[in-house]
């Protein structure tokens, strides 16, 4: 035998040799890296059409959706049954899967032979079968009603998880009356016919899926899926922002590339040999699936007997002689390759049994020849499909903004799995092609059928987890009646709190400021300004030009507060704050001026005139003894006089939203409310003086500074309040106190956020059920991270570097989706009562004057949008425009002190 001799005789410099001749008749089919490095920017375009709307009509690599929007995270638990379909055999596998610590999956399967007849059948037969092998495996288990049975197609589009659309057979396949329908209507159908069974399908998938699925279970790096077998594809975790084809842009969404068509459009057809053409028109489908065509293993034998028949055709194999065998379709299975291949000897004792079975007489050059074939043929395969996997993977890590990459690959496939050297070869060229991603490949152990189980468990576990937070998450959402009912209750309070009567019981203080106008352009001069409202403070030198171009020009410098100061002594934080202007004077080269004051005092005070302020309480984290029920502007000047080092020759007390309204209504005239939304909340307005009682007079109007961060205090918002107000209030400095504010400021919704995401992890619904230390420090989620993450267009890849940062290193693209929600909804919710209480505050002015229709406008400090959509919701009849306070309450503050030194002057001429 031939066999023998050639283990006898073999030799390296005969089989160099005759490889080299091959290669050179086989150049077309050797790609160097270049060329693979210009298929894989060749791929990544197509994905980018696939992806577009516009484009994915005519695309060749179609970019499904799959509606699997989340990967394994070891929580899933439940029993499944998964059928699988996907080539010439059908398995029926029962799943149970195992959660939490035990995480572990046990499976039993029966695997069933679909006969030809059947697979070119009509729809209803495959139906039929389907339906009699599910019942034979099921009831042969004695499993009884089964929970989450899950049916596996190939090449579908799905309109959603339950539901698929098969748009064309492939693998042999041809069955009537299926493609452009509905699937799983069909599977349903044949088992209603029968009416002893019933199961309940709910999640359908590709079996490139279920090898991600599969694989993801044990490694929560996977996201790719990649089948290389009887047919190719691959699918990967596209974030939704580049998903055209759906609505929303948040998190992540799989994605089945479909790429087997890659080159239906041509793209490829520089590289497609003679052979390949000779495939395609061979084929049950030409012209269609012709990257497959280059791959996978239904057509790799075949692309072998093609070439082996042309080389001996041109007198190159077999002294040009060719068999029956050798000429008949599909007679070289891709099996055989997987046996050249093993090595060179052992290699060579295979292809002799090969080749003498086609009935060939073969020469041990013919047996190295036909080695060779096979490898270059394999090696193209493992080659092309590196390229496009390598497009996938940096169109991940261009997701991702990542420097380097690391992700894990789940593998399955009869080729990849069965072929000595494809894995090695494909691994190998994938480094070559992206060196900067770190990618693992993982063979999926149990194929598809884990996969589909692991899809309807994670669709389960999602479903689950998303009705717990939206449960949660509901009593932190108002309606429409709940804002119209918190516009009544503040509109209640503001009368009351304007009535002598009533001001003491009043939650909302309505206190007179003593501002009686607002700037008109002539005021002149130089100021200072002092602007306090939080744990730092400025002082600004203000000059204000009047003329016909009217200006303000602001010098600045900010200071901070120590927190040993803000909760102090009252002399100590005086003091500190004298020490900090006679800083200011110096730096400006004005040591020892004396200039007028407008002191931005943002604290509830009760005045009587505009030079005196009575603190009421301290808000925003100040504690400092001695200060509430004294004359704010007497203790700065009581710290002035220790200092000696300047002079004041008066004082304008403002609170920063008085100083807000002017700074605005310099600038806009009708400007007549002032908005703080920061740190802290507050509204001023001009009211008419014959509704405030506490003030004698009846002519004009007066600014009034509600105060209306105190709303609450007296029960008004306790229905409104959910657990998470609750333990906001508790843990602050003065629990009961400011309600409003600790529903709508800044400085209490990231504390709210903070809860909320402690509950939800509290109750596996977050993180793994995993809270990291940081997370657990009251305050540590300021409330940056919340405007931060809330914002639209926020790649989720920023939001996730947020949660690094607060000690969550192991969160998800899902984990940072939902963070962002929980956000959204108590930011939403803080504006919508942010804006129920304007509307109140704009249909009071409207009201006072008769008017049908009121045109007012806002200055605001801080994000109104969602306040401007409540307020034209709930105030209808006011037209309000909002105007952005640019250069805050300091320049206000200067303004009002030119306003009332002008009238001073004037009243004294």
């Amino acid at each position: 035998m031939l066999a023998s001799s050639l283990l006898a005789t073999y030799c390296t410099e005969l089989h160099d040799d005759q490889a080299h001749k091959v290669d050179k008749y086989l150049q077309c089919f050797q790609l160097s890296d270049e060329t693979l490095m210009d298929v894989s920017i060749r791929f990544r375009r197509e994905m980018d059409k696939g992806l577009c709307r516009d484009t994915n009509p005519t695309a060749a690599v179609k970019m499904l959706p799959t509606f699997v929007r989340s990967t394994p995270d070891g929580t899933e638990q439940g029993e499944f049954l998964s059928l699988d379909l996907g080539g010439a055999t059908f398995r029926v596998l029962l799943v149970k899967v195992m959660g939490n610590d035990e995480q572990k999956v046990e499976m039993e399967n029966q695997i069933y032979a679909i006969p030809e007849h059947i697979m070119r059948g009509s729809g209803s037969e495959v139906g039929s079968i389907h339906y009699t092998q599910l019942i034979c495996t099921v009831h042969n288990k004695a499993v009884g009603a089964c929970h989450l049975p899950v049916l596996y197609m190939y090449e579908f589009t799905i309109t959603q998880i339950d539901k698929i659309v098969l748009l064309s057979w492939t693998k042999g396949f041809r069955l009537s009356g299926v493609e452009g329908k509905d699937v799983v209507s069909l599977l349903r159908e044949s088992i209603k016919k029968r009416g002893d069974f019933d199961i309940d399908i709910v999640a359908v998938i590709n079996d490139t899926v279920g090898a991600m699925m599969t694989c993801g279970y044990d490694d929560h790096n996977c996201e790719i899926g990649l089948i290389v077998g009887t047919g190719t594809n691959a699918c990967y975790m596209e974030q939704m922002r580049n998903l055209e084809l759906l609505d929303g842009d948040e998190g992540r969404m799989c994605v089945n590339t479909e790429w087997g068509a890659f080159g239906d459009d041509g793209a490829l057809e520089d590289l497609r040999t003679d052979i390949d053409r000779e495939i395609d028109a061979g084929s049950l489908n030409p012209g269609k699936q012709l990257f497959e065509k280059m791959i996978s293993g239904m057509y790799m034998g075949e692309l072998v007997r093609l070439i082996l028949v042309r080389m001996a055709k041109e007198q190159l194999l077999f002294q040009g002689k060719t068999t029956a065998e050798l000429l008949t379709t599909g007679s070289f299975s891709t099996n055989y390759i997987y046996a050249i291949e093993n090595d060179k000897l052992e290699g060579l004792a295979s292809t002799e049994k090969v080749l003498r079975d086609l009935g060939l007489d073969l020469s041990l050059e013919d047996c190295i020849v036909t080695q060779r074939v096979c490898q270059i043929v394999s090696t193209r395969a493992a080659h092309l499909c590196a390229a496009t996997l390598a497009a996938v993977l940096r169109q991940i890590r261009d997701n991702k903004a990542a420097e380097k990459l690391r992700t894990t690959i789940g593998v399955d496939g009869s080729v990849y799995k069965n072929h000595p050297e494809f894995s090695r070869r494909l691994h190998k060229m994938v480094r070559r092609l992206v060196p900067d991603c770190d990618v693992r490949f993982l063979q999926s152990q149990y194929g598809s059928g884990k996969g589909a189980a692991m899809v309807t468990a994670v669709a389960y576990r999602l479903a689950t987890q998303h009705a717990e937070r939206q449960r949660i998450l509901n009593t932190l959402r108002l309606s429409r009646a709940q804002l119209l009912d918190v516009k009544e209750r503040v509109r209640k309070e503001m009368v009351r709190g304007l009535s002598k009567q009533t001001h003491e019981q009043a939650s909302v203080k309505m206190l007179p400021t003593y501002v009686r106008s607002t700037p008109d352009g002539t005021e002149h001069g130089d100021f200072l300004a002092l602007d306090l409202g939080g744990s730092s403070f400025r002082v600004l030198l203000v000059q204000v030009r009047s003329g016909k171009r009217h200006k303000v020009d602001m010098h600045q410098k900010i200071y901070s507060i120590p927190q040993e100061i803000m909760q102090g002594t009252g002399e100590e934080l005086f003091n500190h704050i004298v020490h900090c202007i006679s800083d200011f004077l110096e730096y400006m080269g004005m040591k020892g001026a004396s200039l007028p004051l407008g002191f931005t005092f943002s604290f509830p005070c009760h005045q009587n005139r505009l030079d005196q302020g009575i603190l009421l309480k301290w808000t925003k984290g100040f504690k400092a003894t001695g200060c509430e029920g004294e004359d704010v502007v007497m203790l700065l000047k009581d710290a002035v006089r220790r200092k000696q080092d300047f002079d004041l020759n008066f004082v304008a007390m403002v609170n920063d939203t008085v100083g807000t309204m002017i700074s605005c209504g310099y600038e806009d005239p009708k400007c007549e409310v002032g908005l703080i939304v920061g740190t802290g909340t507050n509204v001023c307005y001009m009211e008419d003086m014959k509704n405030i009682e506490l003030v004698e007079g009846d002519d004009g109007h007066m600014c009034v500074n509600m105060e209306w961060g105190a709303f609450g205090d007296s029960g008004e918002l306790d229905d409104f309040c959910t657990q998470f107000d609750h333990m906001v209030d508790a843990s602050s400095n003065y629990p009961g106190k400011q309600r409003y504010e600790k529903m709508i400021s800044g400085m209490y919704l990231g504390e709210i956020v903070r809860n909320v995401l402690i509950d939800f992890t509290a109750k596996g619904l977050l993180f793994r059920g995993k809270l990291s230390e940081r997370l657990k420090t009251r305050g540590i989620f300021e409330t940056k991270f919340l405007s931060q993450i809330e914002r639209d267009h926020l790649a989720m890849r920023q939001v996730r570097s947020i949660l690094q940062h607060l000690g969550l290193t192991s969160s998800t693209c899902d984990d940072s989706v939902l963070v962002k929600e929980v956000c959204t909804v108590v930011a939403r919710r803080a504006a919508q009562l942010c804006g129920a209480g304007l509307a109140a505050v704009v249909e009071k002015i409207r009201e006072n004057r008769n008017l049908n229709h009121l045109s007012v406008t806002v200055g605001v400090d801080g994000a109104v949008i969602v306040v401007q959509e409540t307020l034209q919701d709930l105030a209808p009849q006011c037209q309000v425009t909002f105007h952005k306070s640019e250069d805050g309450s300091g320049k206000g503050a200067a303004l009002i002190t030119a306003v009332s030194l002008e009238l001073k002057s004037k009243f004294m001429m």
